[in-house]
């Protein structure tokens, strides 16, 4: 009976560190990813407005186009982590959902509809690493590139990113929408 309580306690420990974090955990995770998130997207963004003033909008797309991915894995590397920009409308192939964010992506845009602002989550990923998502909202800065084509896209950028991303899914939104998510996985 002994072994029987043992391995039965041992399971529960066992399900319980692997499946779930505790709300100490969560804070923590959340907290990193959160400042790991603002350290991209502000260097990101920083970069992209001053190409943005040197060479317009040609500029800022080649831009993205060659180094936003390294921009995101240099800063995995320095931080220690997985972190992926990514949506269900995307720009760049190499940055399409997998299961798991989808369903994230899907769950922010159900609290948008509900006028829930939606915040970061931490949850334990399907690897039983922990995993920090935080929703990109849509400002009135990102509608040059990701607008809506004849009204805040002009022809000729979207041209210009129709050369760069021709499989491109990444317009027609408004201010305040849902562009995507930060994804961080944490080892």
């Amino acid at each position: 009976m002994k072994q029987y309580i043992f391995l039965l306690l041992l399971s529960i420990t066992f399900f319980s560190c692997t499946n779930s974090l505790s709300k100490k955990e969560i804070e923590l995770f959340t907290e990193k990813g959160n400042l790991i998130a603002q350290q991209a997207a502000q260097e990101l963004s920083e970069k992209l407005m001053d190409k943005m003033k040197e060479g317009g909008i040609p500029l800022a797309v080649e831009y993205c186009n060659i180094e936003a991915l390294p921009l995101t894995s240099k800063i995995s590397e320095a931080e220690h982590v997985h972190i992926k920009r990514t949506s269900l409308k995307v720009r760049n192939s190499q940055n399409s959902p997998n299961k798991e964010e989808v369903q994230v992506l899907n769950k922010f845009l159900s609290m948008i509809d509900r006028n829930v602002s939606p915040k970061p989550i931490v949850k334990m990923n399907q690897s039983g690493s922990p995993h920090y998502y935080a929703p990109i909202l849509v400002d009135s800065k990102c509608l040059m590139c990701h607008g809506t084509p004849d009204q805040d896209l002009s022809k000729k950028t979207d041209s210009i990113i129709k050369t760069y991303y021709p499989k491109d899914l990444a317009t027609g939104f408004k201010e305040g929408d849902l562009r995507g998510i930060w994804s961080i996985s944490f080892p």
